[in-house]
Formats: C-alpha cells, structure tokens, sequence
C-alpha cells in the first residue's frame, strides 16, 4: 500500500490550486508604474545623450514580454496538473498475454489420439499407429463449432501419455505416419491450424511429459532431448503462432523414475514464441485449478508465490485452489473439465446436463478463471452432434443470462470518486463496455466504499445474478465484499478479480442494490457491475427478497 505521506503529497500536487498566482492585471499595473517611476528618476539625473525615455520603454516592454510569456507557461502547467491521474497499482501485475487470456473466459480442449479408437483414457503405448484412421476427419468443423459457441482459443492433444504424435515428428515413427490415414500423410496438428487460421481462432498444444511408448523415457538426458526436439517442431516456423501450451505431471505408479528439465522447456518455448503463455501447475503464465471438476475456491486470487509451486505435486492442490492474497507472482488458475464423463470420446458416454455445464461456468469464470471445456473429437474424426447440440444449448443459456443487464438504466452513485466529481473516476462507468481499464475509483484515503444502483422511477429491479468485475490491470484487490438490495443483505463473498459471479438463493425484487467493498488491498477499482436474471436457475423454487 502506498506510503500514507506520499499519498497525501500526490494529491497536492494533483489538485494544486491555480489561486497563488498574482492578478495578472494588478501585476503589470504595478510593473509598468515602477518601471516608469525608475525611468523618470535616472533620466532627470543624467545625461541625455546616455538614457532616454526610449531606451528605458525599449528595456521595459521586452521585460514585460519574457515575465508575460513565463507566466502564461505558469498558467498552462497549473491547469495540466489539475488532470488527476490513476491510483498507482497494487502488485503483482499481469502481463499483456495474461489479461488477454482472461478475457477469453472460456477456451476448448481437444482431447483426440489412439485412445479415441480403443476406447480408453491412458493408452498403454503399444498401440499400433495403424488404429488411428478417423476417416472423416474435418477440422473446420471443430473450428466452426467453437466459433458458433464464441471461442476463440482451442488446445490440441499432440502427443497424450501413449506418446502418439499427430503430426509427422521425424523424431518417432509412433504417429500419423504410421496410420492408414491420409495414407500416412496427415497431419492433425497442421490441419487445425490451417482451420483456425482461416476463423481467426487461436491455437494451444499440450505435449505430455509421460511418454509410455519412446524407449528414452527414464533416461533423463536422452529423453529430455526428445522432448526438447518435439518442442522444436511444434512451436518453430511451420505451425506459426501458439499462444498456450500445457504442461503437466501426470504419470502412473509404475512409470520409471524421470526427472523432466522444465526450466529448460520453459526457456526454449520462449525463445520460440514470445506471446504464449505457458500452463503447469507452478505456471509461469497459467496455473492449475487443482481439480478436473472446473471449479475454483469461493476465495481465488490471480496471485500466488511460484516459489511453493511444484509440478505433479499432490500436496498442494488447495494453494492452486484459492490462491495467494500475499503471493508475490500473477498466476492465474484455468479450470480443466470435460464436457463428458471422460476426456477422450467414448461411445457408451453422452454429455453432460446444460445443469451442470452452468454450474461449472458459475464456479470458474464466475470465481476469476477461465473455463477450459474439454470437446473430443469422436473416432470419425468430428465433435458428435449430441455435444454440439448441448455446446449451443449452453452458449444460448449464457447469452440469455448475461445479454441484458438490467442495472444499464438505473441512477449510481458511490461513496466517493477519486479526484471529485469532474475526474474520470466515477461510477457511470462501471456500466460502459471497458471491462479493463475504465474504472469507478473512491478517494483512496475514505475507508467506506460503496457503489449503489437505484431503479428508474416507477421501475424496480428483478434479479439473481451478481456480477461484479474489478480492473486487474491494476492488480488484484478486492478481499470482501457484500451486497444489499433495499438495505437487506443478500449475498457476500470474497474475492472478485476478473469476474465475481454471485447466483443467489433466489429471485430479488428490489428498488435499490449496493455492493459494499469491506476489506481490500488498496482503494478498489471496480471496472463493470451487473444485475442479471437467470432463467435456468430454481434453487428453492420462490423468491429471496420481495422488497418493500
């Protein structure tokens, strides 16, 4: 927090009053009469060949002119520094790539490989290649679906635990160039990124550190050299920009004892992609949720310390969970889940309920997270309509909740607004559509913060959906918060970061609601606020609140 001394010295010198300076009339009045004064003075007393009147006005209106040109310099720096500017952050910070990421909110996994055809989820390795053979394979239809359900980043499976690889690595012949398919001249890895590049969607790839098939694996510098290399021929020239890539510790029990050289993976996909970000369970850009439910901790702070981080370390899934409101690293938690029972498309399995796709959505994105919906590919090579069909039954559900926010039309006002009422701080803009950086800020000294909503004359609000944002660009830093409709208390929470969604107990009829901040780290900046009614959504079957 900022030092309570310095704060108060840069609202001096924010506000700094123009008042101080002399009347600028009365000033050349009294310069012109003094000057002349000494003018008649010195002329009476010498020579006229030595100063005349001429010379002491020649003198005079070039000294009135470099004090009137200072002055005006005065003036117009007076009046810039009344421009009062933004509160200084609260660290940590994310970097550019990460706050993009953010504000995708949900992205797509692909789950595809042998397992899709042996009906598995962890392939032995001994695989024959010649089982994969999707015959229909078309990865526009996967591109065109997650751009129907407003997606714009999928992650492929290039290589999954059995170590087969979807593209033509020259480093194995356990791949597509084994495969009847395309008569070993597929290539599923370049076939979605042609598909992607064409929709404008972004492209993500998970290369599994486990390999149960590569003769290498145990050998810590042979088979870290095989790694390395495959990193090489995804992330070079010939597949062009990735902007996540996902690394985990999974393995089983009985696999040899390896120790994977991370730090150096780490540092060759940053030498080859400067704008992706990197996904483990210790980061560096994106963590682990610690679970494959989808949901994060009711408490979830973007920040934690990378320091207590281990990739594959079970112990310390519930810091993953919520977050670190002291950690010293921005590291967002992504929330993996599969729209299925399994990760990989089983025949037997169907998707599952909208019910609980909306469940998850409310525990991720709602809870500062993105939302990686796992989507396989089925073993003709395409999403099956029935995942489809519920993947635009959730996109619709989601549209119908959010589209509308029935807060737009009402009065706010706050406790205070940083700079006074004439600063671009106020409250009217946590209804604009800058989600990052157009922020209503208090005066960072006043310990109550509060914004309010009053309902249009004559109109109430009917509501069960909070949704409150912070501006993260500034850091993170709302730790409690509550809310009231008519005075009443209707919810509360902790964290909000990105996205706070609060799906309440039920329907709130109510003329006034206000989202009172009670604890946070530093003055806190709250980029957008909205009052939504969700349909979908009957937890008790009546209302919570009928106001007065």
């Amino acid at each position: 927090m900022m030092n309570p001394q310095l704060q108060s010295n840069k609202q001096t010198l924010t506000k700094k009053d123009c008042s101080y300076h002399p009347s600028f009339l009365n000033f050349l009045s009294f310069l012109a009469l003094a000057w002349l004064g000494l003018a008649s003075h010195i002329s009476k007393n010498l020579p006229t060949t030595s100063y005349t009147p001429s010379f002491f006005m020649t003198k005079f209106w070039y000294l009135l002119c470099v004090i009137t040109v200072t002055e005006i310099f005065n003036w117009a720096d007076c009046k810039r520094e009344l421009v009062i500017t933004p509160p200084l952050p609260v660290l940590p910070l994310p970097k550019s790539s990460q706050l993009k990421w953010q504000e995708r909110e949900l992205i797509m996994f692909l789950h595809f490989g042998v397992n899709t055809f042996t009906d598995s989820e962890w392939g032995t390795g001994h695989e024959n290649p010649a089982i994969f053979n999707p015959t229909g394979l078309n990865a526009s239809q996967w591109v065109d679906v997650a751009v129907e359900v407003g997606i714009s980043l999928m992650i492929l499976t290039a290589k999954h635990h059995d170590g087969f690889c979807l593209w033509p690595s020259k480093y194995t012949d356990h791949s597509v160039v084994g495969s009847p398919w395309r008569n070993g001249h597929g290539d599923v890895v370049g076939d979605l990124v042609t598909a992607a590049k064409a929709r404008g969607v972004d492209v993500g790839l998970y290369l599994s550190p486990w390999d149960r098939h590569d003769r290498r694996y145990g050998k810590e510098k042979q088979y870290n050299e095989y790694y390395l290399a495959q990193l090489q021929e995804l992330l070079h020239n010939k597949y062009g920009s990735v902007r996540e890539i996902w690394f985990d510790g999974a393995k089983g029990s009985n696999a040899p004892n390896m120790s994977y050289d991370f730090g150096d993976w780490f540092a060759m996909v940053r030498e080859l992609q400067t704008s992706v970000n990197i996904f483990s369970d210790a980061g560096p850009d994106v963590r682990w949720v610690g679970n494959e439910k989808g949901f994060a901790g009711k408490t979830c702070w973007s920040s934690i310390n990378r320091t207590s981080l281990s990739i594959g370390k079970a112990s310390i899934v519930n810091y993953l969970n919520t977050g670190d409101p002291k950690g010293a690293d921005w590291l967002p938690a992504e929330c993996d889940v599969s729209i299925r029972p399994g990760w990989f498309w089983h025949k037997s399995e169907k998707p599952k309920k909208l019910s609980k796709l909306l469940e998850i959505y409310y525990n991720s994105v709602g809870r500062n997270c993105v939302l990686l919906f796992n989507v396989p590919p089925n073993s003709t090579g395409l999403i099956s309509e029935s995942d489809v069909q519920r993947l635009r039954e959730f996109r619709s559900a989601i549209d119908t909740i959010f589209s509308t926010n029935l807060a737009e039309n009402g009065d706010l006002k706050a406790s205070s607004r940083r700079g006074g009422k004439d600063s671009d701080f106020g409250p009217e803009n946590v209804l604009d559509d800058d989600h990052l950086w157009s922020y209503w800020a208090p005066e960072e000294e006043d310990g109550e913060n509060w914004i309010e909503i009053t309902a249009a004359a004559d109109e109430g609000l009917r509501f069960n959906v909070v949704r409150i944002q912070e501006a993260i660009g500034l850091g993170q830093r709302i730790k409690r918060h509550e809310i009231y409709a008519d005075g009443k208390l209707v919810g509360k929470g902790t964290t909000v970061g990105h996205k706070r969604l609060h799906r309440l107990g039920g329907v709130v009829h109510a003329t006034s609601v206000k989202v009172r901040v009670v604890e946070s780290r530093g003055a806190p900046l709250l980029s957008s606020f909205g009052l939504h009614f969700d349909p979908f959504w009957h937890p008790h079957g009546h209302s919570l609140y009928n106001g007065k």
